[in-house]
């Protein structure tokens, strides 16, 4: 595993950034979606089925999973200078990479209750990031 430098001393990073960040993403989400459904037309016909929704969760998941494990950074927390790390300060695992996703879609359906948690929580955390044992940190312009 990476150890990134300071990360411990790095400040959590705020609602405000953690929700554009995750719009960026959603626009470049839903183009992979998009490129996914086109390229698995020609077996399913456009057909729904729970195989073909299986399949968009998995792509779903891995835009997010590998750029957590590889650098912590999707392409819009890039943009807007956020990092997911392990709590210890690592990069994060599979699990935790899997944990963080699954009770996401938790915080996000309890009426956005687990995102809004980083304003009454000390360490300013998401409940997928406390279940996940993992840190959303800001990271500022190196001067």
């Amino acid at each position: 595993m990476e150890m990134f430098l300071n990360d411990q001393s790095l400040p959590s990073a705020g609602l405000l950034r953690r929700f554009v960040a995750i719009f960026y993403d959603s626009l470049l989400l839903f183009s992979a979606l998009f490129f996914a459904s086109a390229l698995a037309y020609p077996v399913t016909h456009g057909q729904v089925s729970l195989l073909f929704q299986i399949y968009l969760l998995v792509i779903w998941f891995l835009y997010f999973a590998w750029p957590w494990i590889h650098s912590g950074q999707t392409l819009g927390m890039k943009a807007w200078r956020i990092q997911l790390l392990s709590a210890d300060g690592h990069s994060v695992t599979w699990q935790q990479a899997l944990l963080h996703f699954s009770m996401a879609f938790v915080s996000g359906f309890a009426l956005g209750m687990g995102f809004l948690w980083t304003i009454v929580d000390k360490q300013k955390e998401t409940w997928h990031e406390k279940v996940a044992n993992t840190r959303l940190v800001y990271r500022a312009k190196v001067k």
